[in-house]
């Protein structure tokens, strides 16, 4: 069988292997799509988030730009506002601005103040700048007399000193605060004392080099006095200014900012980087120019001006790819979340699944085919041993009976004549030839029936009737005692007459040759239903038919194996019998079996009206 089978497994091998060839390569070619569909998406989103990367670059780097006159106005006024602002030269922190008073409870400069007020209320006392306590005590005398003029002059003279000899912050602004509290007037004071307060001096007297204010001096110089010093100060300057009625916000609010802008820079800043997402910070020579940035705000508004040039859509939107604490602007990258691209890639990938699985169906069917086609050569080769096991059992069957007929009549016309040995010959030579004429009529039969060449002819059949043929067929058809009985009653029905003959004979027969007893007992009984219509029961006492057989026995050419001499036959008589059965659109199986026999169960379905 395998040497049969071979030529067609190498052919189908060569072919599944031709044909898995063909999906491999297939899908190769399905993956090259899902990735070349890939890149094109990314292609574009990429172009995307490189514009957008590159405009926010563009963006920060112009705001700094456009913020370099604030930097230039808030190094050179400690009053106007520094937030958002970062600049650091040679190392030293400029904006925001980092100095703040020195912590401890030591009060040199109020010290100062009461020393310098009580050496003017008491000449001769030893202390530092006499010639400014001097010239101050004059020019209030003046003033106490009702000499405005050379009281002018003497200011103007007191102002230029000082511009010219300046003393140490922990002794300018006492003495400064001092002087101005000296020669306020409320609303009446004059242009160059309200000056020393907050607006500063010309620069006849020194400008911002020389004095900014009591307020600007005070912010710039913190860090020359302990907290405790700066708020006297503090509290003093506010005092004053609220008798001139100057404003105060400014000073106040940059008094809260003390010491609140540190910022570290990472080493080696060589490019313009973002610090926490916070920051923007750019190298230029000796100074680090910076500005407060949010990020969010900025994508936002990107996003908008993209959506109005039609680059991106109504739901897509932009997003840091990355959020280092350092982030220099050369690795920064923008991404863009774009919603209808993601649906893409996922319709993509589903399309790829897709035909994966077509592939895997396709596969999976070509090895079914192949197993198909193995079981359908199989199965044919079988038929074909059938059949030759078929031709060879009935050619063996064929010539038993012919050699018997030809020997006895051999015998008879030779040596018997009209002797008495040879009475029985005749009967003989009848009951070999319709053994051999009942074979010829199952295979004939058989192969009318399964080429659907036989009508049947439907008419009345009394069973009685039949039941007595099948008495006299069995009777000489068998050498063994036959003992046959029946229970039909009147039962009546339509059936073909030859057909049914045929199947009961063939029943009648299988029982006599399966049997190891005498007699052979058979018999019939019909039931009716209305529900089923009439149902025959064919009884006998052979050796039985295991279950595990009991479909088997319907099969073309199956013969039963049984115990004891081999019985001949052609493995027709039950099969031809189903058949028979079906064409009367009735059923035939074994209702039961054992070693007291077997009962064969007919059913005939109920006539239509």
């Amino acid at each position: 069988m395998v040497r049969r089978l071979l030529p067609m497994l190498i052919a189908l091998g060569c072919g599944l292997l031709a044909l898995g060839w063909g999906l491999v390569s297939l899908q190769r070619i399905f993956t090259q799509e899902r990735e070349d569909a890939y890149t094109q998406l990314r292609s574009r989103r990429d172009t995307l988030e490189e514009y957008a990367t590159a405009t926010l670059r563009k963006v920060l780097d112009q705001r700094l730009d456009e913020t370099l006159p604030s930097f230039h106005a808030a190094t050179a006024d400690p009053l106007l506002p520094a937030e958002g602002l970062y600049l650091l030269f040679r190392s030293y922190q400029f904006l925001p601005r980092r100095p703040r008073p020195q912590p401890g409870l030591e009060t040199p400069a109020r010290q100062l103040y009461e020393d310098f007020r009580q050496r003017l209320a008491a000449p001769g006392l030893p202390g530092p700048a006499p010639e400014r306590l001097e010239a101050l005590r004059g020019l209030l005398a003046a003033r106490a007399q009702g000499e405005q003029a050379r009281a002018d002059q003497l200011l103007e003279a007191l102002l230029r000193q000082r511009a010219e000899h300046p003393l140490p912050p922990l002794q300018e602004l006492p003495f400064t605060l001092l002087m101005a509290e000296q020669l306020q007037r409320g609303a009446a004071t004059p242009a160059l004392v309200r000056g020393l307060l907050r607006g500063g001096l010309a620069d006849d007297f020194g400008g911002i080099a020389r004095g900014a204010g009591l307020q600007r001096d005070l912010l710039s110089e913190c860090h020359h006095f302990t907290q405790a010093d700066f708020d006297f100060l503090r509290e003093r300057i506010l005092r004053l200014a609220a008798r001139l009625g100057e404003p105060t916000q400014a000073f106040q609010a940059r008094v809260q900012e003390l010491g609140m802008g540190a910022l570290v820079l990472p080493d080696g800043l060589d490019e313009p980087t973002l610090i926490g997402e916070r920051w923007y910070v750019r190298p230029h020579g000796e100074a680090v120019w910076g500005i407060a940035v949010f990020l969010d705000e900025e994508l936002k508004t990107l996003a908008r001006e993209m959506r109005a040039r039609q680059l991106l859509g109504a739901e897509d939107s932009l997003r840091l790819g990355r959020t280092d604490a350092v982030q220099p602007m050369s690795t920064l990258k923008v991404e863009a979340v774009m919603p209808q691209w993601l649906s893409a890639e996922a319709d993509i990938a589903r399309r790829h699944e897709l035909k994966t699985m077509l592939v895997a169906i396709c596969g999976a069917l070509a090895v079914a085919i192949g197993v198909i086609a193995v079981l359908a050569q199989h199965r044919k080769y079988r038929f074909l041993e059938l059949r030759s096991d078929f031709v060879a059992t009935v050619s063996h069957e064929l010539r038993t009976p012919l050699a018997s007929i030809r020997l006895l009549a051999e015998t008879l016309e030779r040596r018997v004549g009209g002797t008495a040995e040879g009475k029985d010959y005749p009967s003989r030579i009848i009951q070999t030839t319709d053994t051999l004429h009942f074979l010829v009529e199952n295979i004939l039969s058989f192969n009318r029936i399964d080429k659907g060449r036989w009508t049947p002819s439907f008419s009345p059949v009394r069973l009685e009737e039949l039941a007595a043929t099948l008495r006299a067929d069995l009777a000489g058809a068998t050498p063994v005692p036959v003992d046959f009985t029946s229970d039909v009653g009147d039962v009546e029905l339509r059936a073909d007459p030859t057909l049914l003959r045929l199947l009961l004979s063939n029943l009648g027969r299988n029982a006599c040759a399966y049997n190891r007893r005498s007699p052979v007992r058979l018999s019939l009984r019909a039931h009716h239903s209305p529900t089923y219509g009439h149902t025959l029961l064919f009884s006998d006492n052979g050796i039985g038919i295991p279950e595990s057989e009991w479909e088997n026995v319907f099969q073309d050419f199956y013969r039963l194996k049984s115990p004891g001499p081999e019985v001949h036959g052609s493995g027709l008589g039950l099969a031809l019998c189903r058949r028979i059965m079906t064409l009367h659109g009735g059923t035939l199986h074994v209702a039961t079996s054992g070693p007291e026999g077997t009962t064969f169960a007919l059913t005939f379905p109920e006539p239509r009206p």
